[in-house]
């Protein structure tokens, strides 16, 4: 699982867009959710993690308060989340999330990726069920009994935890994500997180290889363009030496 989430981490990184993209996929998903649960941070952890993950990808203060502000009154756009789900090249499974004030628009934009790069958009639960929707936290720790305790203490459902030199990561269902981060408050104060998220893993990878190599950089580029795509989740396993 820890590998999985490692090569998301790396390809990510590779393939994100221009800061003004970032900033724009920030303040969205920051107005979704604080219109969801609430502008107090305190009060909505989710919130809260979406915040300080953009404060250390160096998205601005005003991009963030300007999403909150947009929340907190009446009006203003009113996104709504969408995934689509399907095959890329080399058969690779890949789930797309959006979020659209234009579920048309949206579903046209991302079906034109998928047609223009010989791949399959599939129907809703075509390939989610390969993939586990996790909550994940890493962060600075050598006491891995201690976090599992704590954990287990606060009935979270650990799916797994993992321990890498001074750093551990710890796994549970994406349901149990504001119970799994208080209980690590709780018992350890205030943590820097590395990874504070919601997201999906496959379960199972699948190389990618070959001509269909620049055929998925080419695939996961033209998604990562699209405004209204937040996040792509994949199962491939790319060479180490391409820059997807």
């Amino acid at each position: 699982m820890g590998r999985a989430f490692q090569n998301r981490k790396e390809s990510m990184a590779k393939t994100a867009d221009a800061k003004t993209k970032v900033y724009s996929k920030y303040g969205r998903e920051i107005y979704v959710c604080a219109k969801a649960g609430g502008t107090d941070p305190n009060g909505n952890l989710a919130l809260r993690g979406l915040m300080e993950r953009a404060k250390k990808d160096q998205v601005p203060s005003h991009v963030i308060d300007k999403a909150l502000d947009k929340a907190s009154g009446a009006g203003g756009e009113d996104f709504s989340p969408a995934r689509y789900e399907g095959f890329g090249p080399g058969n690779v499974m890949v789930i797309v999330d959006c979020l659209t004030d234009n579920p048309n628009r949206t579903f046209g934009d991302v079906r034109g990726c998928f047609t223009k790069t010989k791949s399959k958009i599939g129907t809703p639960g075509s390939v989610s069920h390969m993939f586990d929707h996790c909550a994940i936290f890493s962060f600075a720790g050598s006491d891995e009994e201690a976090v599992l305790e704590a954990l287990m203490e606060a009935d979270v459902d650990v799916t797994d935890i993992e321990q890498e030199g001074e750093r551990i990561t710890v796994f549970a269902p994406h349901t149990d994500y504001a119970k799994a981060k208080q209980a690590l408050l709780d018992a350890f104060g205030e943590i820097d997180f590395e990874a504070d998220e919601i997201q999906f893993l496959p379960q199972t990878t699948t190389p990618v290889e070959g001509d269909d190599v620049a055929m998925f950089e080419k695939f996961l580029g033209m998604l990562n363009e699209l405004d209204d795509v937040q996040n792509v989740y994949h199962s491939g396993e790319l060479p180490e030496s391409t820059d997807a």
